[in-house]
């Protein structure tokens, strides 16, 4: 007799870590058509005028580069800030004054800026 819907044959379901079969094949599938189309693809990428081979450079950084978030001045000089206070817990002594020193900077940097 066939199960029930909403059951397995497999109660537990997939082991943790075991990849989907059906995705890895398509995915091997996939990166076997690329890489086949290497030559192809370079070749096309010549044929295109400067402008568009600029767009196709751009949306292909997309799937390498982490996108990058706008951030203001103040937060970084926050950010940092905080980075180096942490630092001075944990840092040898000779480095704490050289630490402090860039902190009273950061801050002096961060007052002038929000004024």
């Amino acid at each position: 007799m066939g199960q029930r819907k909403g059951q397995t044959g497999n109660p537990k379901g997939r082991p943790k870590g075991v990849p989907n079969k059906v995705t890895t094949d398509l995915k091997t599938w996939i990166a076997s058509i690329l890489d086949d189309g290497r030559d192809k693809f370079k070749k096309d990428m010549d044929d295109l005028d400067s402008s568009e081979r600029v767009k196709v450079y751009i949306n292909l950084i997309n799937y390498v580069l982490p996108k990058q978030q706008a951030v203001s001045v103040e937060a970084q000089a926050e950010a940092e800030y905080k980075a180096l206070a942490s630092l001075i817990d944990t840092a040898p002594d000779e480095f704490v004054n050289k630490i402090a020193e860039k902190v009273l900077s950061l801050q002096k940097t961060r007052e002038k800026l929000l004024k």
